[in-house]
């Protein structure tokens, strides 16, 4: 496994090519997301255990959505199953993806926790109060270092064989390497949110009113979401390069280039 220290403007290449692959498949890849989401979101709402089992799962559901791109990419259809590829590349993989599991939800209810001792026991309403939320800003200050360990990890374990705690350490290495890319990636990212709730806002209001604008404003912030998770496969395939795997889906290629973008 080699590192790929790849230049500032890599970022934007990531972006077009997740939303162009994203396009290749919309319905397969929007789905998938979906379902992720669904199954995450249902588990949390289990009493006492569903935090942790539902945080547990992220790492090799982020996996799996990655997977999925990687096979869009190579112009497959990704079948539902491909969600769960975590477990499905030999049990000494599946239990270091468990691991990563239990690491990531014990450290985001930990930060989740130590955010809400920030929290106003007696807070004015959104719509009155013009002061940005001192408990979500420290949360997620804290979920920060817990995002750069876990950017490439899940791939990392999957693809590369690699064990939990150096998948940690290198995902944050390749994070600190790549910063630049990952910050022209993030900035651009936030331009076409920012883009496209202007566009949905401005139609809203010419179709219908502010009500009509709120009524498609969620289901366009989750395509959009769904867009942006296809994009993440491209920061892993362009940081890390190494042979091909002979029991698991598409490795990390080539770094992105104009002509992937043709």
């Amino acid at each position: 496994m080699k590192l790929n220290v790849v230049p500032a403007r890599t970022g934007i290449s990531w972006v077009k090519l997740g939303i162009r692959t994203f396009l290749r498949q919309p319905l397969a890849l929007a789905g998938l997301f979906f379902m992720y989401m669904a199954v995450v979101l249902v588990i949390s709402f289990v009493p006492v255990i569903g935090p942790l089992v539902g945080g547990m799962l992220v790492p090799a559901a982020t996996l799996g959505l990655m997977a999925a791109t990687a096979e869009a990419s190579a112009g497959k259809f990704p079948m539902p199953t491909v969600l769960v590829s975590a477990f499905r590349a030999g049990r000494q993989r599946a239990r270091s993806m468990l691991v990563l599991g239990l690491v990531y939800a014990s450290g985001s209810l930990l930060a989740t926790w130590l955010g809400s001792q920030f929290a106003d026991p007696a807070p004015l309403s959104a719509a009155t109060d013009p002061r940005v939320d001192v408990s979500t800003l420290v949360t997620l200050v804290l979920h920060t270092p817990l995002f750069l360990m876990f950017w490439h990890a899940p791939a990392l374990v999957h693809w590369h064989g690699v064990t939990p705690a150096k998948s940690l350490f290198f995902s944050t290495v390749a994070c600190w390497r790549n910063m630049g890319a990952l910050t022209v990636y993030s900035l651009v990212w936030m331009g076409v949110f920012l883009l496209a709730g202007i566009v949905i806002t401005l139609i809203g209001g010419l179709a219908g009113g502010a009500s009509a604008a709120r009524a498609v404003m969620m289901p366009a912030a989750l395509l959009m979401a769904a867009m942006f998770s296809t994009s993440i496969w491209f920061t892993f395939r362009d940081s890390f390069s190494a042979d091909p795997q002979p029991d698991a889906a598409p490795g990390p290629a080539s770094p992105a280039t104009d002509e992937d973008l043709r």
